[in-house]
Formats: structure tokens, C-alpha cells, sequence
């Protein structure tokens, strides 16, 4: 489907604000249907916004939302209380959980079977998804078909000393910048300053065990100096016998989806596809 094509379809998608139980209370979510069609598949969706910001209307929620609908993916799009005001992990990933398994229990509102259902988030919400997936796998409920993490944030510090020149991307980076000392006050930030949660595995998913999870997902972007974090992920992983896809999105600052336009819909590609495809998709490694 072209770029066109779904701009166009995504104005017919069907939008529904809801509600979902969680243990910290109720947990604002959106749900996003195509018309008269049934879904191929379901996912999931957190956006991200440093752990502090962001909501159900900004693009990387609502716009990528109504995009993957309109290609046939139904979407529920959760919303989590931030780490600010006294909120710390893991209020944010109990929510999380609470919207996934809400989403479990209520297939039939998506459309889909549970053996199509899919996780998914970008940058804060991709730690929280990572998290809660680890969470899962351990006994907290059904795990996701497969996992997406777009250009997420799972270490408590900057991976420094890998492949991805750090210090390097700052010009490129831009505004979009993250220096490891920024990274790190927004992770202890998430923790609510309590350094001993920094090595938690849930907390922090690249912590642990690895292993015993669904395929995952990878996208990072090139100018992007948390794509050392997504990277250093998608090794762990596949050394741990995960099936993992890994993409970099060619001279793309962090937040590519948050920003409607040629390199959101290039991400919105490689979501669908491995969401639809599968990891034996086209785009296979």
C-alpha cells in the first residue's frame, strides 16, 4: 500500500476512547479499527515521551495508530501514568500490563485472535512493552505474538563502549540528543531515584535473562544515539536464541514517528511488515 493510499484510508478509521482496569486505577486507551474489514492482525501500542511526557494525541500514538489500522492492523493504543508527581516504577509498566491484558481478555474488540495480538512501543513506551514482555514470560500472562521496539531505551545507562559511536552522533542527533548523562538522569528519574531498581530486569530489560521470549522487532534510527541501547539489545537477544529483526532507518533522528512525513511512513513499513509478514518476511535479515 502507498503512502497515499493510507493517508487516505486512515481518515475513514473507526476511533473508540476507553478505559481499562489496572491496579493503580484506570489506565486511558484508544482503540483504532478499519471499516468493513476484518483486521489481519492486532498490537498493542505504547508511545513514548522520556517516561514523563507524551499522551493519546500526539503523533507517535494517535497518527501511527490510525496509519497501521488503515493497513489492516487493529490497534490499542494505551496510555500509562508518567514518573513524575511521586509516580516511579513500576506504576508506568503495571499499567502497561494491565492494557495488554485487558486486550487478551477482549480479542473480540480487536477483531483478531489472540494468536495474532502483538506488543509494541517507541523509546520510553519500547522499555515498557520489553519490560512487561519479560513479565510475561515469566508467569504474568499470555505472551505477545512478537514484540516491536522502535528505537527503544532498555539499559539504565548508555551502552558507551560498542559499536555505535555515542559522543559522535551529537551533532547529527540534533535536538534529538541523548547524552549518556542525560539518559541516565531519565532512567533514575523512572526509578524514582532508587539506584538499587536500576538493575532490575523489568525495569530495565537488557538486565537478566533474555531468553524464552516471542521475535522481536528492532527499528532503530541511524542519528540516534539511543539506537546503542536498541542495538545492544537486539545482540543480547539474539544471542540468547530469540528471533530478532533488527533495522536502522538511514539518517533518521530519534522519534521518527512522532513526526508525520516520509520517514514515519518508512517506519510504519517495517512495522507492518514484520506484524503482517512475520520475521520470514521480505525484509528477513
Amino acid at each position: 500500500m502507498t503512502a497515499p493510499d493510507v493517508d487516505e484510508d486512515a481518515t475513514r478509521v473507526v476511533v473508540r476512547d476507553l478505559t481499562v482496569a489496572g491496579p493503580h486505577g484506570d489506565v486511558p486507551a484508544r482503540l483504532y479499527r478499519s471499516p468493513g474489514r476484518l483486521p489481519l492482525a492486532g498490537l498493542v501500542w505504547v508511545h513514548g515521551g522520556a517516561f514523563v511526557s507524551g499522551d493519546l494525541d500526539m503523533p507517535e500514538a494517535d497518527w501511527v495508530a490510525g496509519r497501521l489500522a488503515a493497513r489492516g492492523i487493529a490497534v490499542l493504543s494505551l496510555d500509562y501514568r508518567k514518573a513524575k508527581d511521586g509516580v516511579q516504577y513500576p506504576v508506568p509498566s503495571d499499567d502497561v500490563l494491565a492494557g495488554w491484558t485487558w486486550a487478551v481478555e477482549h480479542v473480540d474488540v480487536l477483531g483478531v485472535p489472540v494468536q495474532r495480538l502483538h506488543l509494541g512501543g517507541a523509546s520510553a513506551g519500547g522499555n515498557l512493552v520489553a519490560g512487561v514482555t519479560k513479565r510475561l514470560r515469566d508467569g504474568a500472562g499470555r505472551l505477545p505474538t512478537s514484540l516491536v521496539l522502535a528505537y527503544p531505551v532498555v539499559h539504565p545507562e548508555l551502552p558507551v563502549d560498542g559499536p555505535v559511536d555515542v559522543a559522535g552522533l551529537e551533532e547529527l542527533a540534533g535536538d534529538h540528543y541523548f547524552s549518556p548523562e542525560l539518559t541516565r538522569r531519565m532512567t533514575v528519574n523512572y526509578v524514582g531515584g532508587d539506584e538499587r531498581l536500576l538493575t532490575h530486569p523489568y525495569a530495565f530489560p537488557s538486565n537478566g535473562a533474555v531468553g524464552g521470549q516471542p521475535p522481536v522487532y528492532v527499528m532503530n534510527c541511524e542519528y540516534d544515539s539511543l539506537r546503542a541501547s536498541g542495538h545492544a539489545y537486539a545482540v543480547l537477544l539474539a544471542e540468547a536464541g530469540v528471533i530478532v529483526r533488527e533495522e536502522t532507518l538511514a539518517r533518521t533522528q530519534h522519534g521518527a514517528l512522532n513526526r508525520p512525513g516520509g520517514e514515519a511512513l518508512r517506519s510504519l513499513d517495517g512495522i507492518t511488515s514484520w506484524i503482517l509478514e512475520g520475521p520470514d518476511g521480505p525484509n528477513a535479515g
